[in-house]
């Protein structure tokens, strides 16, 4: 309370305007600091590792993750066990594959049998993962079926498509239509901040409101009023989640700032707004999307009247201010979305720069056709019609722009301080402004063009596929061996694209679980696949279905120990399974027979020796020690999980230690002690969540690896 009365004091006083940016800091803290303590001290802590019966009410809407499950956030009501009962009032991540929660709507209570795991998240207590038919206890609220007939109904209309795809996600932030390519290409382009509701959103909406209103209300006092209420209709809309409200907060530090049309004072208004939030939910500190909300607001704030002003002397204040907004916010937002997408893309600028036009007319108008879709359809799908032409270019624009090269680096925050020094240099040398914008824009170029990875000859890829798994190794003449895909399609092209690999010879999908197969199409793109080898487990029975429909063309072979082949120079041996499908006790997390039953192969070259098997876990690797010897290269098997056999790594005793993980996922994967182990044994260790793709050069089992985001190299004998 105290901190609180010092930022409303240092509103009122222009000496301590940025007082109050150093007072949210230490409120956030400190409030970080309680809820960090009451999630600790839960009772749902007791019980990591075991199964509950627990009731939960729903706080966001499910949705997919790169694994293909359903995730959403939810509040712990009650904890039931055989002995024990409690109440309680706790945030928790739920995930499940049961395609049933997609009809589920926040607000309802569920309940049901949970086996609780701990997560890395930081704003919940525990991972619930679903062991049983959930439980639906409530029907959602009349008003919460309403906004999600409004959201449905805009989806429903948007029709098909990437322009279909991107109208909800610019309007109302829904990115369930847009598929996997489309995703990558609005990262790569720099354009994937339109598909997030923040700041500039409701900036955009409440200057069209309090730009129309002046035709109606003559008073300021009643036209604020006015916009507030339209503010809180697209509140409703899109949901009243954290980071939803925290773009509310930065949208009233806009109206505020136009009200009293003195913007330099809006800073404190901006500070007082990030300790309202920080206060409500601490976790939005630690949240990308509320630096991103702080940043676009700082941006309409400070840069957009600079912005407004240079182009009103050269095109209709209208179009200058349309131009202007999503172009001071994205100037703003640049660090942290490179920090995001570990990467610089040239041609992000020029994306922004051409898709600004488009921006404000399909989110006013997409706003109105959503809200006016349950009475006048037809209207609304009219207007919807007029937006796909501009979407259609924004689309367009992503796809031209995501084909061209981007500079890797070696960490998000890397990039983060090279974009803020120089646009910390652009604005404050305001005499060499043009020849900072030209020096950059033609390095960035030429390192793009010049510094592309791989960057030469390569034998062993490991791509980037996020939590999952892509294995390429070169056979020369544009073919490749490929072991499993990823869970997402469009990245496993892009990182093919990239090596150049239109032919694959052999293709070795370990198992069947979705973060292994999920990217077959993309491998399909363009290429043929002369030979498949698959387990004998053929579980998940849906995903198996799958696959083998999608790979008609390819000879399909059914492997077992003790087979081998040669595929170019490459000997290919098949140590695991074995011709009956076996069963195992799963371990704790995530084990599972299906993982056990994974493709174990010994891959011997005149150049190197690499082993890959899959998710197999201690019970195949204990197995397995009498088959294996030193390697040059291991994959590390289920992603660097925490289990694995110490003796079987020690008897590979690997050179160079590839694991393919995603960044911050919930598994917990890599574990700090499969990390230990590899570095006690001498081998080097590479992850993609850090390192992005990584290039193996062997020659007579002497290795050079480059990294995408790093871009190093080491030599090591072997």
């Amino acid at each position: 309370m105290a901190a609180l009365l010092l930022a409303i004091f240092a509103l009122g006083s222009k000496k301590s305007r940025f007082a109050v940016l150093a007072i949210a800091l230490l409120m956030g803290s400190a409030m970080m600091s309680l809820r960090q303590q009451s999630l600790e001290s839960s009772a749902i802590k007791r019980y990591l590792g075991t199964s509950v019966h627990l009731r939960a009410q729903i706080v966001t809407d499910p949705s997919m993750t790169n694994t293909a499950k359903y995730s959403f956030l939810a509040r712990a009501l009650t904890i039931e066990t055989q002995d024990h009962f409690y109440k309680l009032r706790i945030p928790i991540r739920i995930l499940t594959s049961d395609e049933s929660v997609t009809s589920l709507l926040p607000g309802q209570i569920i309940s049901g049998e949970f086996r609780v795991v701990s997560s890395k998240e930081g704003r919940v207590a525990a991972l619930a993962l679903i062991e049983s038919t959930i439980v639906i206890e409530t029907p959602p609220s009349k008003w919460a079926s309403l906004l999600g007939k409004i959201r449905l109904g805009l989806r429903q209309i948007s029709g098909d498509g990437d322009s279909g795809a991107l109208i909800p996600g610019m309007v109302l932030g829904d990115t369930s239509k847009q598929n996997a390519q489309f995703k990558v290409a609005m990262k790569r382009s720099g354009l994937m901040h339109l598909v997030a509701v923040s700041g500039a959103n409701f900036a955009i909406i409440s200057s069209f409101v309090l730009w129309g209103a002046q035709f109606l209300i003559p008073r300021m006092r009643w036209r604020l009023g006015a916009t507030a209420l339209f503010l809180i209709a697209f509140i409703a809309l899109v949901r009243p989640s954290p980071s939803v409200l925290r773009a509310a907060a930065m949208a009233a530090v806009m109206l505020l700032a136009q009200s009293s049309k003195r913007p330099s004072d809006s800073l404190p208004a901006l500070g007082f707004a990030i300790a309202a939030v920080v206060m409500a939910d601490p976790w939005q500190a630690r949240d990308a999307g509320f630096a991103l909300s702080v940043l676009a607001t700082a941006g309409l704030l400070l840069f957009a009247p600079i912005l407004i002003a240079r182009l009103s002397s050269k095109v209709p204040s209208l179009v200058a201010h349309a131009l202007a907004v999503p172009m001071a916010a994205m100037l703003f937002c640049s660090p942290v979305l490179v920090a995001l997408s570990g990467y610089l893309s040239p041609m992000s600028i020029v994306a922004n720069v051409l898709a600004a036009p488009a921006v404000v007319p399909i989110t006013i108008l997409g706003f109105m056709a959503a809200l006016i879709a349950p009475v006048f359809p037809l209207v609304a799908t009219l207007i919807v019609a007029i937006i796909r032409i501009p979407a259609s270019f924004i689309a367009s624009i992503a796809h031209w722009a995501a084909g061209f090269p981007v500079i890797s680096l070696q960490s998000g925050r890397v990039g983060f301080i090279i974009v803020a020094i120089l646009i910390a240099l652009i604005w404050g040398l305001k005499k060499f402004r043009k020849v900072l914008i030209a020096s950059i824009l033609a390095l960035i170029i030429a390192l793009a063009l010049f510094g592309r990875f791989p960057g030469g000859d390569w034998d062993v890829v490991q791509c980037d596929v996020g939590q999952g798994d892509s294995l390429v190794i070169n056979l020369g003449s544009q073919s490749a061996v490929v072991i499993d895909v990823g869970p997402d399609a469009a990245l496993v092209d892009a990182c093919l694209k990239s090596l150049g690999v239109e032919k694959i010879s052999l293709l070795i999908l370990t198992h069947f679980h979705a973060d292994h197969i999920d990217g077959l199409a993309g491998l399909l793109k363009n290429r043929s696949v002369h030979q498949t080898w698959i387990s004998n487990n053929n579980d998940p029975q849906m995903q198996s279905e799958r696959v083998k429909l999608l790979l008609q063309s390819s000879e399909l072979r059914t492997v077992r120990s003790g087979m081998s082949t040669k595929v170019g120079n490459l000997l290919i041996k098949v140590l695991w399974p074995d011709s009956n499908v076996q069963l195992f006790d799963s371990l704790p997390g995530d084990g599972s027979t299906i993982n056990n039953s994974s493709i174990a192969i010994l891959v011997s070259s005149p150049d190197f020796t690499l082993f890959a098997g899959g998710d197999i876990e201690p019970p195949v690797q204990a197995q397995l020690i009498g088959d294996i010897s030193r390697v040059d290269i291991y994959k590390v098997s289920h992603h660097g999980s925490a289990y694995q056999d110490l003796r079987f790594m020690e008897v590979l005793d690997p050179a160079a230690a590839l694991i393919s993980v995603g960044a911050g996922n919930s598994y917990g994967h890599p574990a700090p002690k499969t990390i230990a182990a590899l570095n006690k044994l001498g081998a080097l260790v590479y992850r993609t969540d850090r390192d992005g793709a990584i290039a193996i050069t062997a020659r007579s089992h002497q290795l050079s690896v480059r990294s995408s985001k790093a871009g190093f190299k080491f030599f090591r004998l072997g």
